[in-house]
Order: C-alpha cells, then structure tokens, then sequence
C-alpha cells in the first residue's frame, strides 16, 4: 500500500509548482522533496525549507531553471546543490550522491541516480524520507516514516561509520533528539557519539557555534542536554560542566515567564562570569552582535532583584535595555529557582516585556538653544539633564525640562 504526504501546504503553492514543472520538463518525475518537509509533514509539523533531491546533474539543474526563467544560484555545486530562486523564495535542489570519502569534516561525493544510494548516505531514518509531488512516499530505509511517527531519533545503518562521516552528526544528534525524539535517547546512537567524541576536535568552531544555536532553540532540549553530559560532548562545545542545573532551571521557568525558547540566554546560564563569557565567544567566533548581548548578561549581577520597585525597574531597563533586562532578570530567576525560593519574577519580567522605553525629550539644538556653546559641553549637559530626567521617573513636565536645562546651562558654564 502507497504511503501518502500528509496534507503540507508548501507542497502546492504556486512557487513550488513552478520549480517542480521546471525539473520536470527534463525528464517527468525527476525530481522529489526530501528531508526535513517530508519529516515534518509526517509529523504533522510546519516546514520552513524546501528541499528537492533530483536525479538531474546540477548543470542540468540550472539549465533548467534558467529555460523556465528561475534565479539559479550554485550554492554548494561541488556537492551537487544549486538554490532555484521563484518569485523570492529559495528551494535548495540537490543531486542524488553516494560518498566516495570522509574525513569526519568533510565528503567527497560522486552522483548517482540511485534513491536508495542517495537516502544510505544521510544521518538519521526520519531525515531520509522522500515524497513526489504527487504526494506518495518514499522511505529507502524502510523505517524512516515509523521512526518520525514514533519520535525516534537513529542513525542510518552503522551508527559510528555515520558519525565518523562527519563529527558534526554527534550535535544534530542531539539536536535532532530535542526537536522531534520523544522518550528515552536512542542508546545505539548515544553509545556511538560517546565512543565519537574525541574525533570532535576536528570541527569548526562555526560549524559547532551554528549547530548549538539550533539545539538550544527547541522549546526543551533538556533531555538532549543531559545526554550530552553523560557521554561529554558538551566539553567540546560549551562550558556546561556544573551548569546544567541553571540551564534547566532557565528552561523551565521560560514557559511560566512566557518567555520563548532564546538560545543565546540559555547559553549565558551555563557561563559562570564575564571572563569565562569573553573566551567563550572568541572560541565559537561569535558575531559582535552575539559577544555584545551574551556579555551584557553578566554584567552587573545583583542589580536586578525580584522586590524591587516599579520606579526602579523602569530606571534600569532604561539604562539597560528591555533584552540585556530581561536576559538578567531570567538568570536571577534561574538561580532562584535552584535555590527553591519563590519570588515575584514573573510580574517583574511581564512588566519588562510591555515595557515601551521613553523617548529623551531634549536634544543638541535645544542645548544650544539654551545658551551653551558649541563642543563637548553640548553633550556633558544632555547626559546631566538625562540622569536628572531618569532619576525623576521620565517626567513628562516641559516647563519643569526647560527650567532643568536652564539650570545646568548656567552651572556649566
């Protein structure tokens, strides 16, 4: 009996249709949607990327698409992938392969036509599922669609050989685990990325960085997270030895807080001070952006309590900033929650996250207005206006301003 695609909305859209019917004109049915769509459509889940495994060589790919007026892009053509672009939207299109080596970074692949050969090569059962755009599954491995259905995470074949194809299959193990496992961690495959561990080493600090970010975007990995601590795979990605129990608490207080699954804040939980934070984003290469906030939430611990003030709070987040605010809030939270107190964080962290910062009513032009001359002086009485400004709680008093403003004119100069 055929096996039918449940219903997945981005399987018929009018962008899909158009790629399809390109790879089509070739030679009909060609072409199949593969991996994580399939996956999610299986498991009733929403789809973000498209991916397509065709049989076409990737020159034929991008003659293809550009006979049907399609943007054709070749993103990864030394592994066969070219990203057709329709009215915007990117649809990865990859030919069918078989490794020919691997180096645990990196394969060398040559083309095939073979569904089977091209599904023996992938990581995990639930990723290797295939579908026409008639609808019909494929499943080469044979358990791919029970595996999805039944929230089990497992290697393709001979667990260690997979990993040993790419190290980098021992965090999208795990990751995987966070995102779609249900119940226990599959004991082959965490056995496997024990005994894989050391052949880490030889990964890229990008690679690693990218794939932890999306762990720690499940809504909760700390299954996964445990696992990882078990078999020591988290020594060779983060400092979480003696953390976890500040991560999970983070974990489990984001849902009372309504606050969404942050990768970033979960890994500020598991860095013990600034120090430790600054070696952590050089080793990972973090962005300037992602150094900036993971260091903004270390600073200043204390500063936030569960008790303090509205008058207070408004001071600070101003000061602060709503995400830096809240990123320091959930970690006081987080070490509370260990310690089994119960303070009044979720009003605290509600009313941050309504908060709208208020708008400094004074500018240069109005400083020189006031009668202060030009140059630096400009600046020094904005910032004593502002700290006056801030300290009487944002008022909104333009007379009670002026006359502010008047006055450390007159003091300054």
């Amino acid at each position: 009996m055929m096996r039918q695609l449940p219903f997945a909305p981005w399987a018929t859209t009018p962008e899909t249709a158009r790629v399809m019917d390109a790879l089509d004109a070739v030679r009909p049915g060609v072409s199949r949607f593969v991996g994580g769509c399939v996956r999610n459509a299986v498991m009733g889940k929403p789809a973000d990327d498209i991916d397509i495994a065709t049989q076409l060589l990737p020159q034929q790919t991008i003659a293809a698409a550009q006979d049907a007026g399609l943007g054709a892009h070749p993103t990864g053509i030394d592994h066969g992938t070219v990203t057709l672009v329709c009215q915007g939207r990117p649809f990865e299109v990859t030919t069918l392969r078989r490794d020919v080596s691997t180096d645990g970074r990196r394969a060398s692949v040559a083309f095939t036509e073979d569904w089977v050969e091209d599904a023996q090569r992938r990581d995990f059962t639930l990723n290797a599922l295939y579908a026409d755009r008639q609808g019909v599954l494929f499943d080469p491995i044979g358990t791919g669609v029970e595996d999805a259905l039944a929230g089990r995470v497992r290697f393709i074949g001979d667990a260690d050989r997979r990993i040993a194809e790419d190290y980098l299959r021992i965090l999208r193990f795990f990751r995987f685990s966070a995102w779609y496992g249900r119940g226990v961690l599959d004991k082959t495959g965490l056995l496997a990325c024990q005994r894989g561990v050391p052949g880490m080493a030889q990964l890229s600090a990008e690679r690693v960085w990218k794939e932890l970010k999306k762990l720690l975007a499940a809504s909760d990995p700390r299954g996964a997270l445990d696992g990882m601590t078990r078999v020591g795979a988290h020594e060779a990605v983060w400092p979480m030895a003696g953390r976890l129990d500040r991560v999970n608490a983070l974990i489990g207080l984001e849902a009372e807080a309504f606050l969404p699954a942050d990768p970033l804040r979960r890994v500020a939980a598991a860095l013990p001070d600034l120090s430790a934070t600054q070696s952590f984003c050089l080793r990972m290469k973090a962005s300037s952006d992602e150094r900036e906030r993971l260091c903004a939430a270390q600073k200043s611990v204390g500063r936030i309590v569960s008790h303090m003030s509205l008058r207070e709070m408004r001071r600070t987040l101003y000061r602060l900033g709503a995400e830096a605010f809240l990123d320091q809030a959930a970690l006081a939270w987080a070490d509370d929650r260990r310690e089994k107190t119960t303070p009044q964080w979720r009003a605290l962290t509600a009313l941050a996250q309504g908060w709208k910062r208020p708008v400094f009513p004074l500018n240069g032009a109005q400083v020189l207005a006031a009668g202060a001359p030009a140059g630096p002086l400009v600046g020094e009485v904005l910032r004593e206006v502002e700290e006056w400004w801030i300290d009487a709680d944002f008022v909104e008093d333009p007379l009670g301003i002026a006359e502010r403003l008047k006055a450390v004119v007159q003091g300054l100069c």
